[in-house]
Parts: C-alpha cells; sequence; structure tokens
C-alpha cells in the first residue's frame, strides 16, 4: 500500500513540474513579444475616410500631414510605442471636417487609421449674407477651399448668431429635414433651384425654370406637400406651360391652390413645356439611378445641371414653331386633367383649385449668386 501511495505521489510532482515548466516557458513568450512589440516600428499607414463620397472636404493627404504634425516626423520608421494613440485621436478630432477618429497598431506594424468625414446637407445664408453648409447633427461647417457642395440652397436665415434661441434652433431643424426630403425625391431635386425662408418663418420655393413661386409653408407634412408638387407639374404644367400660373400653393391639406397670372402675362408654349419636363424625367431617372452626391468646384455651377434645363426653356425668336396662346377667360376654367391628381402617400385625390389674376404677377424671388471659387 504504501508503495502506489509514493507512485502516485511523484506522478503528481511530475504534472505539476510541467505545468509549471509550460506556464514560464509562455510568460517568457509573452515577455518577448511584449519587448519585440515595443522596439516595433511603423511600416505603413493605413488611412480609411467614410463619409462623403470620394472625400472632398478631407482626403488621405490631410489627415497624413496632420499624423506627421502630431507625431513631429513622418510617422513610418518610428518606433510604435512611441506614439500617443489617445491624445491623436483627440487632435485629429479639431479638425472641424472631422467627426471621429480611431487609430490602432495591427500585428504587422501597420498604423491604421479610420476617420468619420462630416457630411453637410444643406446650404444657408443669413439675412447679411454670410453662408455655411450645416450637417446631420446640426453643426455648421465653413466652406471648403476646396469643392463645393450641390446642395439645397436656403436663403433668409434670420440670425448669425452662434448661439441659436430655440426658434432659431427649430428653424434649423426643419431646413434640414427639408433639405434631406428634397434630396431624397430626384424630380424634387432637379426642380427646385432656392428656398426662402419669409419673415413669417414659411418657406418659398424657387423652381429652376418658370418664374412662379411655390408657397411651401412650415416644415409640417413635408413628404405630402412634395408629392403634391411633384403631381402639380406632371399633371397640369405639362399641358398649362411653365408661365401660365404666378403662384403654386401647397400650404392647404389635400389640396393645391394655384394663382393665374394675368391675361397679359400669358403666352405658353405647350410643346415647348412638353420636351421640357421630358427632360426633367430624364434628369431625375439618372440622379435616382445614381446616388452619388454630384460635387463641382465652382459656387455658380451649386444646382443639378441648371444650365441645361435653363437652356432648354429659352425661345429663339426666329424659329418657325408656333406659339399657343393658353390664355383663358376669368369665366373659364383652367385647363385640369380628365382624372383627379391622387396622392400617392395615401392614395386620397388631390384637389386642385384655380383662382383668376388681374393683379400684377408675383414678382420671382432674386436668385443667389454664388461666387466663384478661385482656387
Amino acid at each position: 500500500m504504501m508503495t502506489e501511495k509514493k507512485r502516485y505521489g511523484f506522478k503528481d510532482i511530475l504534472i505539476s513540474a510541467f505545468w509549471l515548466l509550460t506556464s514560464a516557458g509562455l510568460m517568457l513568450l509573452l515577455v518577448a513579444a511584449v519587448r519585440n512589440k515595443d522596439s516595433q516600428r511603423c511600416v505603413a499607414v493605413d488611412i480609411h475616410i467614410r463619409g462623403v463620397q470620394n472625400n472632398f472636404f478631407i482626403d488621405e493627404k490631410d489627415v497624413l500631414n496632420g499624423l506627421t504634425v502630431l507625431s513631429g516626423s513622418n510617422p513610418i520608421g518610428k518606433i510604435c510605442s512611441s506614439f500617443n494613440l489617445r491624445q491623436m485621436e483627440i487632435e485629429l478630432k479639431k479638425n472641424i471636417w472631422i467627426a471621429g477618429a480611431q487609430l490602432f497598431f495591427d500585428n504587422n506594424g501597420v498604423l491604421v487609421v479610420d476617420i468619420d468625414e462630416r457630411e453637410p446637407v444643406a446650404r444657408i445664408f443669413t439675412n447679411t449674407g454670410a453662408t455655411y453648409y450645416i450637417d446631420h447633427g446640426l453643426m455648421r461647417l465653413p466652406l471648403s477651399e476646396k469643392f463645393s457642395a450641390n446642395l439645397p440652397v436656403f436663403t433668409g436665415f434670420p440670425t448669425d448668431q452662434i448661439i441659436l434661441s430655440k426658434a432659431d434652433s427649430s428653424l434649423l431643424q426643419d431646413i434640414r429635414n427639408l433639405s434631406l426630403a428634397i434630396q431624397k425625391d430626384s424630380f424634387c431635386n432637379a426642380l427646385i433651384d432656392q428656398v426662402d425662408i419669409n419673415v413669417e418663418r414659411n418657406f418659398e420655393m424657387i423652381p429652376k425654370m418658370g418664374n412662379q413661386i411655390i408657397l411651401f409653408g412650415d416644415a409640417g407634412d413635408i413628404e405630402e406637400k412634395l408629392a403634391k408638387l411633384v403631381l402639380f407639374y406632371k399633371n397640369i404644367l405639362r399641358h398649362s406651360g411653365l408661365s401660365y400660373y404666378s403662384v403654386i400653393n401647397l400650404q392647404y391639406k389635400g389640396q393645391v391652390v394655384a394663382k393665374r397670372r394675368g391675361a397679359e402675362d400669358i403666352t405658353a408654349d405647350s410643346i415647348r413645356t412638353l420636351q421640357i419636363m421630358d427632360l426633367i424625367a430624364q434628369q431625375a431617372a439618372t440622379q435616382s439611378a445614381d446616388s452619388v452626391r454630384i460635387f463641382t468646384d465652382d459656387n455658380n455651377n451649386n444646382t443639378a445641371d441648371s444650365t441645361m434645363v435653363l437652356q432648354s426653356i429659352q425661345r429663339d425668336e426666329n424659329d418657325n414653331e408656333p406659339i399657343v396662346d393658353n390664355t383663358t377667360p376669368a369665366s373659364v376654367p383652367a385647363v385640369i386633367p380628365a382624372k383627379p391628381l391622387v396622392n400617392k402617400l395615401d392614395n386620397k385625390p388631390v384637389q386642385t383649385i384655380i383662382t383668376n389674376s388681374r393683379d400684377k404677377p408675383a414678382k420671382p424671388k432674386p436668385r443667389v449668386l454664388m461666387p466663384k471659387n478661385n482656387k
């Protein structure tokens, strides 16, 4: 019995010794790995930028230059342990166009840099002429020296103050929501040139063609109003002509109220109007297929390719095309399609009310002129 107990105790000793040696070996390997990593040098920098497609406002060169400044020299070749990655992240985020930054070394000594870029969603002009972008979080972003974003332009914002009142902050949120809705609808994005903010803090839209005013009202029921606007353009103006109405009012629930110009102001070419609307439809289809937002380096081109649209409505006075006079006497109803407009949002008919006006036609709002970017 004593012999068996001694053998059993010897086995335990061997097993314990094995595990001790194994643990010691692993500890040595770990220490060696740590020492090796401490002496490992940065072999490359891998930069990833997420946000605006093609990184128009900040690029890899900008990030690499920032890393060079923060590390005191070219990061490549420096010992990995000499980098204060946390502090470098904080410093990088001081760039107004960087929303977030994450830095780490992989097992091969490559410094991986993940950057989240801020994306502008609207361009704003204040009453004093100051201009800036806003992003999804309503942060003000300066104009870029590199590119000008092709975004809806809002004019007449009532203040330049950095700290906004509750009313101004709410208005800024409405601008963001309306701008995103316009960009979401390819037809509206191709149609609307500028959005003015009036003294009642309601929105008035200026289309890219024609000189009518679109009274949008407040930011309530945005999608429904835009759907009514699209229906009106495709079903009414397509037949009556772009110059037939001076005001298109979308503020009423389930209906569009259009104000006709005085008879002396109406000379519409229905054939040319059909060509224009087909052009808009083609452009809308192209924009819908291409979800990448277009940017240009010239602020004067801050429209959805409006030059082509505007040129298409300019009449050649020497051509032989007949001019169709759509003048309708005050006592005769205006042209209304055989089928009622249907709002696709709720499948309810949209009522179109035409009012006659012999008053002076509404004066078109002045369009914002973008200064050329000399760089």
